[in-house]
């Protein structure tokens, strides 16, 4: 740390120039740190990289502990798949943590629904939702819904027929999303404002086809519950709007008028008569993060164009994304968010911005619902303390990270290892962490535990030319790991 003090010099009558009487101790000082460079052991191993690959890191302490490495940490680098570290966080934020979750429900006009529930033959009804990737047709799901009672249009056709509704006339699905707008998305899937599990391996074509695969799927649900439907034609739904009563006169007065008291039958909202709600979204978040699934990752951000938080758009979702890493104190200057998968080379992120975004999802944790049920029957709160939730596991966002060294030799890298089960294998290594890859782009950011013991938050981002080997960075990226936790 080095102190530099400003000294004005005062001319006198003559040209001779004298020095004031030095200012008391540090009045008007200011101190500039300088943050740390590259450890010897990290800088060795980044001399077996191919030239023209550039390299942003960064080391630093969770819980409050200091910066320990840098290299470039604020410059603007492709993320590729660490892009989906950002789309994970989000979207956990948004649901309000491994115990929240994702709704779908039908409706049907508020008109047609009584005192002692909804009428046995109504004009239409609708099915709304989330947009999420998890809900399932009958159960079984695979994306982290829930089973056959459970996150499904099985269970909301059962719960419709237990509440009286025996005949409908047509049946519509909500188009909440602009899918045209995700039309830029480079998965080659349209995202639509309503998706099921089954679609993660034989999704719809085009948004028409979504469309009706919904539609029919609903109405065998409701035929097999009990319910009569008439028309085999899918509806298109109205964007839901709550009822306004109109302004009165006196508001043009700009004086207090009286609330309407009655809204109108043919006015009304729609009101659900069947709800259910998903599985923690956990799940749903490691089956994207630990395999590195780009259309899951691209259906999660699609959750954020939803309303009441979006508006229905690609850019809506993306601007809640940078909403976000700005409340966590992350500063977004010339970086860009493209995509939720990192597929696209338009993306721009920071080895600092990563480094933020890790050690805040650390410091204030999301429990997953385990690790709340366990620290309740203890009677230990402690237990849900940051440290403690990393040692025991229990980070909804951290336990949804690949971990390396599992050696899980998986195609579909389904495992716990995900994309890192077969990297740093016998090196003895607590790594939690994100891997990312682009035609010369490689990228790792994640956890370590240093050989002090500390649980350390890195990103490394490395950007080549299109034909730099990307087995030799990833291997430069374990060493370089390796030495970061050997040296702290």
């Amino acid at each position: 740390m080095r102190r530099f003090l400003l000294l004005s010099l005062l001319v006198l009558p003559g040209g001779a120039a004298v020095a004031p009487a030095p200012p008391p101790a540090d009045a008007g000082a200011f101190h500039l740190t300088r943050e740390p460079g590259l450890s010897a052991g990290v800088q060795a191993a980044l001399t077996d990289l191919p030239r023209g690959v550039r390299v942003g890191i960064l080391l630093r302490e969770v819980g409050g502990g200091p910066v320990l490495e840098t290299q470039e940490p604020d410059g603007a680098f492709i993320p590729a798949s660490t892009t989906k570290l950002v789309t994970a966080a989000s979207v956990l934020h948004d649901v309000g943590g491994a115990g929240g979750a994702w709704t779908a429900q039908l409706t049907v006009p508020a008109s047609q629904v009584g005192a002692r529930g909804v009428q046995a033959r109504v004009k239409a009804v609708t099915l709304r939702g989330s947009g999420d990737p998890t809900l399932s047709v009958g159960g079984g799901s695979v994306n982290g819904g829930g089973g056959e009672s459970g996150y499904s249009l099985r269970a909301l056709a059962r719960q419709a027929y237990a509440r009286g509704l025996r005949e409908v006339g047509e049946v519509r699905v909500d188009e909440t999303l602009d899918t045209a707008s995700f039309a830029s998305l480079t998965v080659g899937v349209p995202l639509t404002g309503l998706r099921l599990d089954s679609w993660h391996d034989e999704p719809p074509q085009s948004a028409e086809q979504a469309h009706a695969r919904l539609g029919a799927a609903l109405r065998a649900e409701l035929r097999r519950a009990g319910v009569r439907v008439a028309s085999d034609v899918t509806g298109r739904a109205a964007p839901f709007t709550p009822y306004l009563p109109p302004i009165p006169a006196a508001e043009a007065e700009k004086t207090p008028a009286e609330p309407d008291p009655f809204v109108p039958v043919a006015r009304r909202p729609e009101q659900g008569v069947a709800v259910v709600r998903s599985g923690s979204p956990q799940a749903a978040l490691a089956r994207t993060l630990r395999p590195s699934d780009n259309l899951l990752a691209e259906s999660l951000l699609a959750t954020l164009a939803h309303p009441p938080g979006g508006n229905g758009t690609l850019r809506g979702a993306l601007d809640r994304e940078r909403a976000f890493l700005r409340q966590i104190g992350v500063d977004l200057s010339g970086l860009n968010l493209a995509d939720g998968s990192g597929l696209s080379r338009e993306s721009r992120l920071s080895p600092r911005a990563l480094g933020t975004l890790l050690t805040v999802m650390h410091d204030l944790p999301y429990p997953t619902r385990a690790a709340q049920a366990a620290a309740l029957r203890a009677a230990q709160p402690a237990r849900l303390l940051p440290d403690a939730l990393y040692r025991d596991r229990g980070n909804a966002f951290i336990e949804a990270l690949a971990q390396a060294g599992t050696g899980e030799n998986v195609p579909e890298h389904d495992g716990r290892g995900g994309t890192l089960a077969l990297r740093m294998r016998g090196l003895n290594l607590d790594v939690r962490a994100k891997t990312g890859t682009l035609p010369g782009v490689s990228a790792l950011a994640g956890y370590v535990t240093g050989r002090s013991g500390r649980t350390l938050a890195f990103a490394v981002l490395m950007n080549g030319p299109e034909d730099t080997s990307i087995l030799t960075m990833r291997d430069v990226q374990d060493r370089v790991v390796q030495a970061m936790a050997q040296a702290h």
